[in-house]
Formats: structure tokens, sequence, C-alpha cells
């Protein structure tokens, strides 16, 4: 009786936990928005990679957790506003290259293939870059999974399902934009990655700027 118990408590906890992540994960912010604008430059290919970078940086900041690495940086004032600082700065220089894509003048026509590989060299870096650079990230991961597990193996595999979690939303982000973005064409597509840069800008701006 007591195992059973024990054994409803710990799925009601699973599912509290599940329920929490999904919120979170479909909330939009600038993972989304890195992703969406990666997808509209270079594709399908580009955004996967993107959301496997942010995924990558979660699962650094759940081993960080893990290992207690992660309060300690969140307790570092120092530390935490140049963490801040820097992920404002990158993302607002990725939405100013996004904008520059969208007013720049016509160029010469070349292949899609041409135009998205660099794109897709760099996408799983900047998802990377972009997710290690939210301070955001390594408070809610410091906050949310103690309250789930109690010892480092319980976080980490609770913040892997996380991770798991963001990198098939993502992906699945990626392909949605990725079909409706093949029947986007000139000004209406220019409009559309001008919006993404702004947001991007947006979110650096108040990133870099939140106390």
């Amino acid at each position: 009786m007591l195992f059973g118990v024990r054994d409803c408590l710990a799925m009601a906890q699973i599912a509290a936990f599940l329920a929490v992540s999904a919120l979170v994960i479909a909330t939009p912010g600038q993972d989304t928005a890195l992703t969406v604008r990666n997808t509209l430059l270079g594709g399908r290919a580009a955004g996967v990679l993107t959301a496997l970078g942010v995924a990558a940086g979660q699962a650094t900041w759940t081993v960080a957790t893990g290992i207690g690495v992660g309060a300690l940086l969140v307790a570092s004032q120092p530390a935490f506003l140049a963490l801040r600082i820097a992920g404002g700065v990158y993302l607002v220089m990725l939405g100013a290259q996004a904008l520059w894509l969208a007013v720049r003048p016509k160029p010469q026509p070349v292949t899609a293939a041409a135009r998205s590989r660099p794109v897709r060299g760099r996408a799983f870096r900047q998802g990377l870059l972009s997710n290690l650079g939210n301070p955001k990230m390594l408070v809610f991961f410091t906050s949310l999974l103690p309250q789930f597990a109690h010892t480092a193996p319980g976080l980490i595999a609770l913040g892997l399902v996380f991770c798991s979690l963001t990198a098939a939303w993502l992906c699945g982000y990626a392909l949605a934009v990725a079909r409706a973005g093949d029947g986007l064409r000139g000004r209406l597509r220019r409009l559309l990655d001008a919006f993404t840069g702004c947001v991007l800008v947006a979110l650096g701006l108040r990133l870099a700027a939140e106390r």
C-alpha cells in the first residue's frame, strides 16, 4: 500500500513537471525567434540545427545545475551580469543581421542551396550560444529542477527530458515555418525577415537592460 502511494506521488510529480515544461517550451521566446529566423534564411535544415543547438545549450545548463555550478553563477552578480549583457548583445547582432538582409538591395539571383549553405553552417552554433547567453534559462533550471528531484542524477535526468521536449518542439516549428516559407516570395518574405529581426533586437535589448 505504501509503495502504491509513493508510486502515485512520483507519477504526479512527473506529470506536474511535464505540464510546467510544456507551458514554458510552448511560450515563444528568443530561441523560437532564432529558429524561425534561421529557418527562413537557411531552410528546414538550418532550423533543425538551430533547435539542436538550443537543446545542447539547455543540456549544458542541466549539467551545471546538477553539479551545483549553476547555483554559484546565479549567486555571483558580476558573472550573471556579464552573461546577461553578452547574451543581449549577441541577440541584437543576430537581429541586426536579419534586418540588413531584409532591407539591403536585391542581390544577384543565386540558387536556394547556395543561399542557405552559410546559414546552415552557423545555425547550430547560433542556437547554442543564444541559449547559453540567456541567464533566464539558468535561473529557470536552478529553480525548477530541484522542486522535482533532489539528487544530481535526478536533476540531470529531468533536465535532459526538458531538452528533448524543447528539441522536438523547435524542430516541429522549423518544419512548419519551412513549409510556409517556401510559398513566400519578394516583399512579403522581406517583411517577415524584418519582423523576426526586430523581435530578436527587442529581445536582446530587453535581456541586456533587465535587472
